[in-house]
């Protein structure tokens, strides 16, 4: 289970040290002096060109007369100052832009901060300064990186417990077969058989819990198998009609054995759509092979099937004790059993329903279970045209 997310910082205003205010009002006060600096030589510059040119100078007179008679006032105007105005503009414009320049370098560096911060392992803690313009959005970005990276890291730890449990399921579902055989070869080994019926036991028991082990090894290499992004999918036309007619033929007599009745019901008499027929087999052996195993009860098995314009519904029901509804979510993660008394007495690996499901994923479909009183159903939703999911 992934945690939750934190919740979000209240947002603040990015608040100066002194020493930032004293760098802010230093770089004012240099900023300052080199303007006046800069406004002296100008005017020196000026002077010398009015003086060395009287035509430039008497334009330029012209021109301050006008402005100081639509302004109604010389203050400004009056012998050489004419400029003033223009220089006291222009140099409050630029002050104002180094200021506001050197003041977002400091909200940048108190944003690198809390990026330190976080990066020391403070996943949880997100950057909770109320900005504007584009560090607004640097901010932003920056939070919503640091989510992404929680939750990738939360995926993988949730990986690593999946494989941890994978091999502590395996290694239990394969060493309890394995102690058996290991102990009754022993007793063969040793000499302590009294009979050769009593040997025949022995060994019976023991090819038993070896075609256990083999048939877990065999679903774990195809459960890993479907789930590998490279895994073939041999996609050709077939009837889907026959396909399942065929299966309840091949299951008749298990399920007779079992005085259960397995039947077909649809309207379709033909459903031509793509699919590997091969590892869809798989998925409707496993469907029917869990209603005769766990369909404590049942009386009949039922397949149905209906078309949409789009996809085929296959439903595999049966008329047995129902599954409690907590467990239906859990169905078809690997290695579980709706009930752990029933599966200790009935063989069987766990990983059925989940090979089921990778398949018809690959296939573009889905599937999931139902259960009431009535019928107990697994229900795949299948395209009728090949939309094998690429990854």
């Amino acid at each position: 289970m992934q945690n939750k997310p934190a919740p979000p910082e209240k947002r603040k205003r990015i608040i100066l040290t002194s020493k930032e205010i004293s760098e802010l009002i230093a770089e004012a006060i240099i900023t300052i002096i080199i303007l006046l600096l800069l406004n002296v030589a100008i005017m020196v510059v000026l002077s010398q060109m009015l003086n060395n040119s009287p035509d430039l100078s008497e334009a330029i007179y012209r021109s301050k007369n006008i402005f100081a008679s639509s302004l109604n006032s010389d203050f400004f105007w009056s012998g050489r100052n004419f400029l003033f105005p223009f220089f006291f503009i222009i140099d409050i414009l630029i002050v104002c832009w180094r200021l506001i320049r050197r003041y977002r370098q400091m909200q940048l560096q108190h944003i690198i901060h809390e990026l330190h911060y976080i990066a020391s392992g403070n996943y949880d803690y997100r950057i909770p300064f109320e900005l504007r313009g584009d560090l607004s959005k640097v901010v932003d970005s920056i939070n919503g990186l640091v989510d992404s990276t929680v939750a990738a890291i939360e995926d993988e730890r949730a990986i690593e417990k999946s494989k941890d449990e994978l091999i502590t399921n395996v290694s239990h579902d394969i060493r309890t077969p394995l102690t058996s055989i290991i102990g009754y070869l022993g007793l063969i080994e040793d000499g302590q058989t009294h009979s050769e019926a009593e040997m025949k036991k022995y060994t019976h028991i023991a090819y038993t819990k070896a075609k256990q082990m083999k048939a877990l090894v065999e679903d774990l290499f195809e459960y890993t198998k479907v789930r590998q992004p490279s895994v073939p999918i041999n996609m050709v036309s077939f009837d889907m009609v026959q396909l399942l007619e065929q299966l309840a033929a091949d299951y008749e007599l298990e399920a007779s054995k079992k005085n259960l009745q397995i039947m077909i019901e649809t309207q379709e008499t033909t459903l031509t759509m793509d699919g590997d027929t091969e590892k869809l087999v798989r998925v409707f052996n496993n469907l029917i092979t869990n209603a005769l195993k766990y369909g404590e009860g049942a009386t009949k098995i039922v397949i149905e099937l209906e078309k949409s314009q789009t996809e085929a519904i296959i439903t595999v029901k049966n008329d047995g004790r129902p599954i409690p509804r907590e467990s239906l979510d859990q169905l078809f993660d690997r290695f579980y059993r709706a009930d752990q008394s029933r599966s200790q007495e009935i063989s069987g690996t766990g990983l059925g329903l989940a090979i089921s499901q990778n398949i018809v994923n690959l296939h573009g479909g889905y599937i999931y279970a139902q259960s009431n009183p009535k019928w107990t159903s697994f229900i795949i939703h299948l395209p009728l045209k090949n939309n094998v999911v690429s990854h």
